[in-house]
């Protein structure tokens, strides 16, 4: 017999042997327990939870209203067989463009992938050069390579959907390399250590069904010839009846193009500009958990607050992570927070965001490209070899600039150069942070630290434009589907992932007029 129980709370500090806290509990003689859901519990100080959703496996059968019938999750996919004469291109293997391409490799689609930058064992190399000789490689680095710019951050598979695929991801992620628990964490992370290897896993899956990969190959161009999609790179020219999309947020070179040259209609769309800010992790892990953090991981938060109608936000949080240096243009400062699986690292940070709407920017579709660029370039400008642009929250919040770090050192690679943050961000993002401080403030002891320090700029949360697409998920250039981030529809890795996804089914179900049956 299989039954679920919710809410199995244990003390933290106590043994997490849950097979023999079951059947104690329940007078139980034999019994297996899976972990389906765990959760801190951390509302009450004095005693901090894990709190488990299990699946108990019994030849008993047990009469307790607590004792649910099992319900299994969403593992496994049927896949509609591939039967239309072109293989389809995938342009950009992120999430979006990895999920897209492992199913339809197993449709039998064998698709053609193009990257532009290096497949993640030499994009390592690239992203560690830029990071000790501040020699940055435009079209591999943090934003561009295989993986996405989600390879080279915390990892975090959080999201606000509750489409039943994401199961069907979880499950794929762990399969190609990740730990377990990010099947029933409800903040599950992979880190970037771990998820490097679970991206070639996958490209080396999609290989063995017979995808082919086209790294250091940039999309240059498309257009129609016949019914076909005729699609030009740096290494020749491909032709198919599906081309999917995959660019990323930070390819802003080809979004120009897509718009100007080919047409593709597209929408201003709100975005986030502001810092990252770092704390001691040992400070936040106190305030969120009290005396118990010391049998716990670093402690994560999610906070936001809204003022005068305008979003407040911290994203994107690494717990023992680090501030890194995120750059895919030269002479721009951009950040971002990374963190391995273990999540070791002395300090933890933030994404400290201010909604930046059409409005703030100007009235033409790609006006939020060049307002994105314009405060990148002036952030690099106030120190002009990468260091970042910063200040401690003391002397930010009084308006005035601080000499130098205190008790938390920067993990910022590049050093930092103390300054006014509205010489790089707009005035109204500035206002914002001040008042996201103080209000996080009171919700976490020690958020509004004076030590902790700002760093600037982080302005690549999401894309400030919108590639439309149709109920088939299709543009308005015929055969042609845009996906995940760069294109709108995404802002994290599992959202990206399951855009890319849902596109791919969507595609291998459609039919054609030469569809061979």
């Amino acid at each position: 017999m299989q039954y679920q129980i919710d809410n199995f709370k244990v003390l933290v500090s106590q043994d997490q042997n849950l097979t023999l806290l079951v059947k104690n509990k329940y007078h139980l003689a034999d019994c297996k327990v899976t972990i389906l859901a765990r959760s801190i519990d951390a509302r009450k100080k004095e005693a901090v939870y894990y709190n488990y959703r299990l699946l108990i496996e019994t030849n008993k059968i047990v009469n307790n209203q607590k004792f649910k019938s099992y319900v299994p999750v969403l593992r496994e996919l049927k896949y509609s067989k591939w039967n239309k004469e072109y293989q389809p291109i995938i342009v950009g293997f992120g999430p979006a463009g990895i999920f897209a391409s492992l199913y339809l490799a197993r449709s039998g689609a064998k698709p053609i992938i193009i990257e532009r930058g290096s497949k993640i064992e030499e994009r390592i190399k690239d992203v560690e050069k830029f990071i000790l000789t501040k020699e940055l490689n435009p079209n591999s680095n943090v934003q561009f390579g295989e993986g996405g710019a989600g390879a080279f951050s915390d990892g975090k598979l959080t999201t606000n959907g509750k489409n039943k695929l994401n199961n069907f991801i979880l499950y794929e992620l762990y399969k190609h390399g990740a730990n377990e628990d990010i099947l029933y964490d409800s903040m599950p992370h992979i880190g970037t250590d771990v998820l490097r290897e679970v991206v070639k896993n996958i490209r080396l899956e999609i290989i063995s069904l017979g995808g082919e990969f086209h790294f250091n190959t940039q999309f240059l161009n498309a257009y129609h010839e016949k019914d076909l999609v005729n699609i030009e790179t740096t290494n020749g020219n491909f032709k198919t009846k599906f081309l999917i999309l995959g660019i990323g947020h930070s390819a802003k070179d080809t979004i120009r193009h897509l718009y100007s040259q080919m047409a593709l209609k597209m929408e201003p769309k709100a975005f986030s500009m502001g810092v990252r800010i770092e704390h001691l992790a040992s400070k936040i892990d106190e305030a969120q958990y009290g005396s118990f953090a010391k049998y716990l991981p670093h402690a994560y938060y999610k906070l936001s607050y809204h003022h005068n109608e305008r979003g407040i936000y911290t994203f994107c949080m690494c717990p023992g992570g680090y501030v890194l240096a995120s750059a895919a243009d030269k002479e721009t400062i951009v950040t971002n927070g990374m963190s391995n699986n273990k999540r070791d690292g002395l300090n933890s940070n933030s994404a400290l965001l201010v909604d930046v709407r059409p409005s703030d920017y100007g009235k033409a579709v790609l006006d939020g490209l060049d307002y994105q660029e314009k405060y990148e370039r002036l952030a690099y400008q106030i120190g002009k070899d990468y260091r970042a642009p910063a200040n401690l929250v003391k002397e930010f919040l009084e308006g005035k600039i601080a000499k130098t770090e205190r008790s938390i050192k920067t993990t910022y690679q590049h050093g930092l150069i103390m300054t006014d943050l509205n010489n790089c961000l707009p005035a109204f993002v500035v206002d914002g942070l001040k008042v996201g401080l103080n209000e996080f403030q009171k919700k976490i002891n020690g958020f509004a630290d004076p030590d902790a320090i700002l760093v600037g700029i982080e302005s690549r949360s999401s894309s400030p434009v919108r590639i439309l697409r149709d109920e088939n998920r299709e543009a308005s250039f015929k055969g042609l589907y845009p996906i995940g981030e760069g294109a709108g529809y995404a802002g994290g890795i599992m959202s990206a992932a399951l855009d890319g996804l849902l596109t791919a089914i969507k595609i291998a179900e459609g039919k054609e007029e030469n569809d061979k049956n």
